[in-house]
């Protein structure tokens, strides 16, 4: 039992207490009265500075700060998955069970369920010789995730005892390891600090795209599994749809979603609409492989600050089982302006616009947690982590600190575009100013999947684009009399690709996800009508004569036509194209032959 320390100043979610000689940093502590749950982030002397986790009004000076001895750590065990948590891991269903929908201060519960009882299957046999991150055994958790109970990292020796095929809660003892320093019991579940990452071997290439069936992501900018990605974008430009999209159709086997300090009704709607979601790959509610973590802006600033290292520890968790996990932060600015509020009542000397000069490190601390690892244990396997932040930056400027240190950092940078989101263009991915680091690391997988030169395509459509923007510059100069036959083309074109292609409805039942395979044949049906065009123009085809012909508005109609079965879709309007093209170009000799 460690002496209780005495409060001396409060200045919002900072507390400073006296008497707190041998406190270390980022130890749990409890504070005053009422019990609320803070992390010491400051040792001086005796004195030791603490960040609360709830509202701290009507604490005084005087009162206790009771010591724990443990580090702000995690539950990890089964029962999170469908769960929604605060930014310290206390499920919010149980506490509005304990203290009604307004939850007041001090009241806590486990993050997991003591009394529900699991069907633990055994793996290991007494006398194995086992060490951390092996698998002790496994327990069904929902119909689309198995859990395997893993044997904690600091934990290595002998299977001295297993117990039996059964259901047990999670603090009962399934196993006694005998180590070197004794008998150790273990449980389905154990505890991780949530500052400290998660061992493992080694760090492995990211090689395979994370499909997100959002057309402009995964064939202009793709991100690798394991990879890290930026959204940065001002208000109204669709980052929490888009990160709302990602975790529905991401084919990552967890979700874990953290509502960083995001407006309540934002994250009332994610709350609403996840439960009734249907995860597309099994027909299952996509809760059955989802977490959420739920901080909003008018919860404390402190907790925000937290929130981030829940979420990605439990991302840890399942990414040591050998699970693709993705990782969903919205918005890292909360989480910056959360660092800088605590900073200013620290009374540190402040960076740029007022954030903290470690703001950088935060940020690399958080993002170098991603990435696709071989994991601890006795046999070989891998799991990933792919870590997807939204930026905010005041008032759309990308030049801010938290947005250009993101940058340094993420592979993948989809910014967002206020003047697209007004035109009702979504997403409103900026196609000239986004761009992705991976694109050499998935050119292989993209060429094997989809049996298309995906990396020539690509190219040949971001040539579209870029010639696009050049030619309606010119049109802003001197109007577009100016633009001959074959230019007006190109414009046509990218306008094809914009609207056909980029611009992708979140709500409609077929477009809101499509498959590489849809993906590369729609685009490559589009360049097939610009090749041509150009010809036909060339040969002296009238332009509005070629934007009548019925093909062009099959593959407008591209989009709202299943993934399955679409080769023999596109096949047929690849014929139907070809037929009408050659159509056009015979009326138009014929024509030029004939007496005038």
């Amino acid at each position: 039992m460690y002496k209780p320390g005495i409060i001396e100043r409060i200045a919002g979610p900072v507390v400073v207490a006296r008497d707190m000689l041998g406190a270390q940093m980022y130890e749990l502590v409890k504070v005053a009265e009422a019990g609320l749950i803070g992390e010491v982030i400051r040792v001086e002397g005796d004195r030791a500075t603490v960040q609360v986790y709830e509202e701290t009004v009507g604490i005084k000076p005087g009162e206790h700060v009771e010591r724990t001895g443990k580090p702000l750590s995690v539950e990890l065990g089964p029962g999170m998955i469908n769960q929604i948590y605060d930014g310290i891991q206390r499920p919010l269903p149980t506490l509005r069970e304990i203290a009604g929908t307004f939850i007041e201060r001090g009241v806590t519960s486990p993050a997991l369920d003591r009394k529900k009882t699991w069907a633990f299957v055994p793996k290991v046999k007494a006398g194995q010789k086992i060490i951390g991150g092996d698998i002790l055994g496994e327990v069904r958790e929902t119909v689309l995730v198995t859990q395997r109970i893993l044997v904690p990292p600091d934990v290595a020796g002998n299977i001295k005892t297993i117990a039996k095929e059964s259901d047990y809660k999670v603090t009962d003892d399934v196993a006694e390891v005998e180590t070197q320093n004794g008998v150790v019991k273990l449980q389905l579940m154990h505890t991780w600090p949530v500052r400290k990452a998660r061992p493992i071997k080694s760090k492995l290439a990211s090689v395979v795209p994370l499909v997100t069936g959002q057309r402009i992501m995964d064939f202009l900018f793709p991100i690798a599994k394991g990879g890290t990605a930026a959204i940065p974008g001002g208000f109204g430009t669709g980052k929490t749809v888009m990160q709302q999209q990602l975790a529905k159709w991401a084919d990552a086997e967890i979700i874990v979603y953290v509502g960083c300090g995001e407006r309540g009704n934002e994250m009332t709607e994610v709350l609403e609409t996840f439960p009734e979601l249907k995860d597309p790959r099994s027909g299952q509610p996509l809760m059955a492989r989802t977490i959420l973590v739920a901080n909003t802006s008018n919860m404390p600033i402190a907790a925000r600050e937290a929130s981030v290292y829940t979420g990605i520890t439990m991302a840890e968790y399942f990414r040591d089982m050998g699970y693709d996990v993705a990782l969903m932060a919205d918005s890292t600015s909360r989480w910056a302006e959360a660092l800088r509020e605590i900073s200013g009542r620290l009374e540190e000397m402040p960076g740029e616009e007022g954030y903290p000069a470690y703001l950088a490190s935060k940020l690399a601390e958080f993002y170098e947690r991603a990435g696709r690892v071989e994991v601890l244990g006795s046999e070989s396997r891998a799991g990933s982590i792919s870590a997807v932040g939204a930026v905010s930056p005041s008032g759309g400027d990308f030049s801010e600190p938290v947005t250009q240190n993101t940058l340094r950092i993420t592979k993948v940078f989809w910014a967002l575009s206020k003047s697209l989101a007004e035109r009702r263009h979504f997403p409103a991915i900026d196609w000239l100013t986004s761009y992705s680091l991976y694109l050499d690391s998935v050119e292989e997988w993209y060429r094997t999947k989809t049996k298309q030169p995906w990396k020539d395509l690509r190219r040949d459509a971001m040539s579209l684009l870029q010639r696009d923007e050049e030619l309606r510059e010119i049109v802003m100069l001197v109007g577009p009399d100016a633009l001959s036959e074959s230019q007006r083309a190109t414009l046509e074109a990218a306008r094809m690709i914009k609207e056909d292609f980029l611009m992708q409805s979140a709500q409609h039942p077929i477009d809101s996800y499509c498959s590489p395979e849809k993906t590369t044949e729609m685009i490559r049906l589009i360049l097939k009508f610009h090749e041509r065009m150009t010809k036909a123009v060339e040969q002296g085809v009238p332009l509005q004569r070629i934007l009548d012909i019925p093909v062009r508005h099959d593959i407008a109609r591209c989009k709202i036509e299943p993934s399955e079965g679409f080769g023999e879709v596109a096949k047929g309007i690849e014929q139907r194209l070809e037929d009408q093209f050659r159509q056009l170009t015979a009326e138009a000799v014929s024509s030029e032959g004939s007496p005038a």
